[in-house]
């Protein structure tokens, strides 16, 4: 080939081409590289990028997100049926329980391979993304109770949810915003999880140096912070947080260690009926005391008191025992019900939430915002109540999806 071209004139363009048919040949001949194509229909196009296959996980985590989206309209109709209503434990406890699951299925996933530095900064800007989304949604309900209030002619809506600091100190109230020292009711929630986040690199580094040590550590500090009601304070309105840190770490951390226990396994799998039936007596004792309304004076119980309250701040120990029952009792079923065709029409809705969820936890919590101005706004009834819950859900799939497609769209 390059005889020929010594002895032949040839233009440049005619020179390109002898020399891509030859790099091609080369490349034909030689068996560890396979031939490359010039032909424009055989070059490489952009793929999609597949999905998560549909899960446990990813299941119940859109459960939660449904369920929170309509306790935090209080009064609406259908909160009676969120499994809040039939026992002692509500959607928080498994929505930071599923958080610590997946962090676990995070760390030792090998096509990620999370060490050192790496593990560091890939969780501290999660949490980063988190702090970022909570700074903005507080933002927008500041906003959508101000438009209210001025399009309705209505203050009092400027009371709700622990927002008037903001409209009567707004200078201060920022800073303990931004601070997360100042926290609106029904927004709460992901402060904590900033919170879990933030160590989640020492959770992954204990729990691969032993799962017991870390486990050991966790009860301890929620023990102790039970004992001597510890919490972090709120600023500039004086109280504590909602979802105590140090408390809600050993929910987080039950849901890291009870992910893919590795040896326990084979005893779990050979134990399943007892197992699902200690669940069966954990969730009565939580559905007969929620029919009974149990709340027992908190003046008239032993100390250490929250040993013995149901006390959400704190998580009580009635809490995780009847959120531990739910997972006992509910554990793996989602496996067998799958088999039926049909479940799909379920599964599937719930597991877009679900891998979605920082997403749609977001639009949640302002949609549950909106619902209650709707419902304070009109007659209340269960057509008003049906008409949130319908719209609000479409919402959050639609957010859901658009997030997916964005994410799996062929680059």
């Amino acid at each position: 080939m390059l005889q020929a071209i010594r002895d032949t004139k040839i233009g440049p363009s005619r020179l390109l081409t002898l020399l891509g048919e030859a790099y091609v040949a080369r490349r034909m001949t030689d068996d560890s590289t396979p031939a490359v194509s010039l032909d424009p229909k055989h070059t490489a196009q952009p793929r999609r990028v597949a999905a998560r296959a549909l899960n446990e996980v990813d299941f119940w985590r859109g459960y939660a997100l449904i369920a929170i989206f309509i306790n935090h309209i209080p009064g609406i109709y259908f909160e009676q049926f969120t499994h809040r209503a039939f026992g002692l434990s509500d959607s928080a406890e498994l929505f930071v329980f599923l958080a610590g699951f997946s962090l676990r299925y995070l760390a030792e996933s090998r096509t990620e391979n999370l060490v050192g530095m790496r593990l560091f900064m890939r969780l501290e800007s999660r949490a980063f993304t988190i702090y970022a989304a909570q700074i903005v949604i507080v933002a927008l309900a500041l906003a959508m109770m101000a438009a209210t209030a001025l399009l309705l002619d209505t203050p009092l809506v400027l009371q709700w949810n622990n927002a008037s600091a903001f409209f009567e100190s707004p200078v201060q109230t920022q800073v303990g915003i931004i601070m997360l020292a100042h926290q609106m009711g029904y927004f709460d929630v992901l402060p904590l999880y900033i919170v879990m986040m933030c160590f989640a690199p020492l959770v992954v580094a204990l729990g691969r140096l032993s799962l017991r040590i870390l486990l050991f550590y966790s009860v301890t500090v929620w023990a102790l912070t039970l004992f001597s009601e510890l919490n972090l304070p709120t600023w500039p309105v004086e109280g504590v947080w909602f979802f105590n840190p140090f408390a809600w770490q050993l929910q987080f951390v039950l849901g890291y260690v009870l992910a893919r226990p590795k040896q326990a396994m084979d005893f779990i799998e050979s134990k399943r009926t007892e197992f699902r039936v200690l669940g069966l007596v954990l969730t009565s004792v939580g559905l007969w005391l929620a029919i009974i309304q149990w709340a027992p004076n908190p003046f008239e119980l032993p100390e250490p008191r929250l040993f013995f309250m149901n006390d959400k701040t704190s998580l009580s120990p009635m809490r995780i025992l009847h959120m531990l029952g739910l997972v006992m009792l509910f554990g793996g079923l989602f496996d067998w019900v799958s088999r039926w065709n049909g479940f799909r029409f379920i599964s599937g809705p719930f597991c877009l939430l679900g891998r979605n969820s920082l997403h749609v936890f977001c639009a949640g919590s302002l949609l549950s915002l909106a619902g209650q101005i709707v419902r304070f706004t009109t007659p209340a009834g269960l057509v008003i109540d049906t008409l949130v819950l319908l719209i609000g859900v479409a919402a959050m799939l639609a957010i859901a999806w658009g997030n997916e497609w964005r994410i799996t769209w062929p680059r």
